[in-house]
């Protein structure tokens, strides 16, 4: 039977299907009615897990040291000796011995009431035997468990990496930073918090399996106990959030152990990741701390390449528009001015009043042709930002941000050096009168077309907003 019993506890390399093995196999091979093998954590000192066989609802809970680690006996104990740590009761009704995975003691097995009355010498050392062959197996099983999460932890990472290169923008790659760590670590949540211009850290992508939006914009206030380990990139265990005097969001209460690592490389600091677990959920580990750890820096460091892959194609993009802008204007307004000049001189010789007009006209559209064509070189100038660099781009946001009221583009004309002369109030003033007229324009019946002019000269800027409503309507400034 002890054979037998030995056998089938290494059979499995799942951990925790090796360990209620253990704990079966010894209830059934002593005859005992309860079983109980606590797990101890060797950084805390404590049982953080507990297979029980046998129990039931109403039957005692076996008793047994305090001193989980020691070597000395319970009250009413004898020791068998002082290597082992073995020991029964007095009165033969409960057993217990400790389990070990090479000198570390991993936990004790626990038997109590016998079916055929009290345990004997014969139970105590066949229970040695089964603990120390145990503890080879629960040895095998960790390791092969660490290097499956390992395995699991290293797909990921290379999961991420290969979706942050995939050009996702800046939100989506922290969620899926967020995401995939969360599952990893198997936390209740997981955030990325960025650092906030007052000094403080906000939460700017969450993954939760419920509505993550209460955690998004939660910031740790400047002052924080934390704050100062986190921004100067070092990582923080957390125990249980919610007592913890560090933690100072109003959503740590629902909160655990945490994990808390920087997403820092090449000496820039990225953010943080957090990763917390459920109140009452098993702490993490240093295997586990170890593996997120690795994961933060890979990630960060896919966050970076992602960034300067970015980078590189809005690169590509300005110098795709600046050739598309040296093109309009050394080969297209070009062309368009020879053919307006040759259009004014055979104007000028024309002696019929009707051609005279056609060719006004042509030279009147090319004209216009030219400013549009200019207009469009100026914007493709312009940074795709919100807060664009010159005067005239200024102008050009009005414009473009009224066309959705409108349904239509207004046309825009520039001449004179408006972005020398444009100061700050003046420039303010323009673009006051600007908006003002276009609003005008779009509550006015029958528009459809808009032209704005902006020119400056000596004697500063000007504005001209002309629409062809019922009747056309201009507006001027100043």
């Amino acid at each position: 039977m002890l054979l037998e019993a030995v056998l089938g506890v290494g059979s499995d390399l799942e951990l925790r299907a090796t360990l209620q093995h253990l704990v079966d196999t010894a209830t059934a091979l002593t005859g005992a009615r309860h079983g109980t093998l606590g797990v101890l954590d060797p950084e805390r000192g404590r049982v953080t897990e507990r297979f029980t066989s046998g129990r039931t609802p109403e039957g005692p809970a076996p008793d047994g040291p305090d001193d989980i680690d020691g070597e000395g006996t319970s009250e009413g104990g004898t020791s068998e000796d002082g290597t082992t740590g073995a020991w029964t009761t007095e009165d033969g009704t409960r057993l217990d011995v400790p389990v070990r995975v090479h000198t570390e003691v991993f936990g004790r097995l626990r038997l109590a009431d016998k079916r055929t009355g009290r345990f004997t010498e014969e139970d105590r050392a066949m229970l040695r035997v089964l603990a120390s062959q145990a503890g080879i197996a629960i040895g095998n099983a960790r390791l092969y468990e660490t290097a499956r999460r390992r395995e699991r932890w290293i797909e990921g990472a290379a999961a991420v990496t290969t979706a942050l290169l995939a050009g996702k923008p800046a939100e989506d790659a922290l969620t899926t930073v967020a995401e995939r760590a969360r599952l990893l670590a198997d936390a209740s949540a997981g955030v990325v918090l960025q650092p906030t211009p007052e000094g403080g850290m906000e939460i700017v992508a969450a993954s939760t399996p419920d509505d993550p939006g209460d955690l998004i914009g939660t910031t740790i206030a400047p002052g924080s106990p934390v704050l100062v380990q986190l921004l100067g990139g070092e990582p923080v265990f957390v125990e249980d959030s919610a007592t913890d005097p560090r933690m100072t969001t109003h959503v740590r209460s629902r909160f655990g152990p945490s994990m808390m690592l920087p997403l820092q490389s090449g000496g820039r600091l990225i953010g943080t990741l957090a990763l917390p677990r459920r109140r009452g959920d098993r702490p993490y580990t240093a295997v586990d701390r170890l593996l997120a750890s690795q994961f933060a820096s890979q990630a960060a460091l896919a966050l970076v390449l992602a960034d300067a892959q970015h980078a590189r194609e809005r690169l590509a993009v300005f110098e795709d528009r600046d050739r598309i802008a040296r093109d309009l204007h050394d080969l297209v307004v070009q062309r368009l001015f020879a053919t307006e000049m040759m259009l004014e001189s055979t104007r000028r010789r024309a002696a019929v009043r009707e051609v005279d007009t056609l060719l006004g006209r042509a030279v009147d559209e090319l004209d216009s042709t030219i400013q549009e064509v200019r207009t469009t070189i100026f914007a493709l100038q312009q940074p795709p930002a919100d807060a664009p660099a010159s005067f005239r781009g200024r102008v050009l946001r009005e414009t473009g941000g009224a066309a959705a009221l409108l349904g239509f583009q207004p046309s825009v004309h520039f001449s004179g050096a408006v972005d020398t002369l444009a100061d700050g109030a003046g420039a303010d003033r323009l673009l006051a009168a600007l908006r003002g007229a276009l609003a005008a324009a779009h509550r006015r019946p029958g528009v459809g077309a808009v032209t704005v002019e902006v020119s400056a000269d000596a004697q500063g800027l000007r504005l001209r907003v002309a629409d062809d409503g019922r009747p056309p309507a201009v507006t001027t400034w100043p």
